[in-house]
């Protein structure tokens, strides 16, 4: 079947499920962006959470997603009044997605920076487990498309609870496997960092994915730290095939 019939049939099931099919279709979308610690891997304050969060959320906006549909998290929102995150705690966390998701009903992000443990990611002094937040977006964003990326150690932890057949999930690092980046000193995270630099020449979510994973690769090894972190990405059976006609 010729390309172009296949994108003007699947253009034709969008439009007849609801949802968008074209480019900027992230207007109608819940977003929430966390910076889960503010303590670098050697004990003392880091910048780089709070940083990845800041910039993750001013990109997103460049590539379609609405201010006003999106919140922000900080575990020291008292220190950036230029972007007025609120105070990362798990009952603040879901109450936004509560708040948001029926105003902002075309699909739902949601995007964690912070340390990582295999029971789940650090939110302040206690940690959000897969299956937490696998509770709260089941019951804010349903069976919407749904993006999560978990920017942590042991992240891949998350990839078994959320997978879904309507969600992307793309974590920084492996279940057993440590991520880099998190030290007092640090821009941003690695893995942030690589999300960042790719997300401008990215077509959509899943070659976002693709272009973050092996800038990932391409920086431990010039790093030489190890063993890699070998980022994970999975993709529902439902939003795979409509996943790049949601374009940045």
């Amino acid at each position: 079947m010729p390309t172009r019939l296949i994108i003007a049939i699947t253009g034709l099931l969008l439009m007849l499920s609801g949802a968008p099919a074209r480019a900027g279709a992230f207007g109608d979308w819940t977003a929430v962006i966390v910076a889960g610690d503010w303590r670098g891997s050697g004990g003392g304050a880091t910048e780089a959470f709070d940083n990845a969060r800041r910039d993750v959320a001013q990109a997103l906006t460049r590539v379609g997603f609405q201010p006003g549909n999106l919140r922000q998290f900080s575990t020291r929102p008292e220190r950036y009044r230029d972007t007025a995150p609120a105070k990362a705690e798990l009952e603040q966390i879901y109450g936004a997605l509560e708040a948001l998701a029926p105003k902002a009903t075309g699909g739902c992000l949601f995007y964690i920076t912070t340390h990582g443990t295999p029971q789940g990611a650090v939110v302040d002094k206690h940690i959000l487990a897969p299956g937490v937040l696998a509770a709260m977006l089941d019951r804010t964003c349903g069976k919407r498309p749904t993006v999560v990326v978990v920017s942590a150690c042991f992240s891949g932890v998350f990839v078994p609870q959320l997978a879904g057949p309507n969600r992307m999930v793309l974590t920084a690092a492996r279940p057993d496997r440590t991520s880099f980046g998190c030290g007092e000193t640090d821009k941003y995270p690695y893995f942030d960092d690589c999300f960042l630099s790719t997300i401008g020449q990215s077509a959509h979510f899943q070659a976002l994915a693709t272009a973050t994973r092996e800038c990932v690769r391409r920086r431990e090894i010039a790093e030489k730290v190890s063993p890699p972190s070998e980022p994970q990405v999975f993709v529902g059976p439902e939003l795979r095939p409509v996943l790049p006609l949601y374009a940045f």
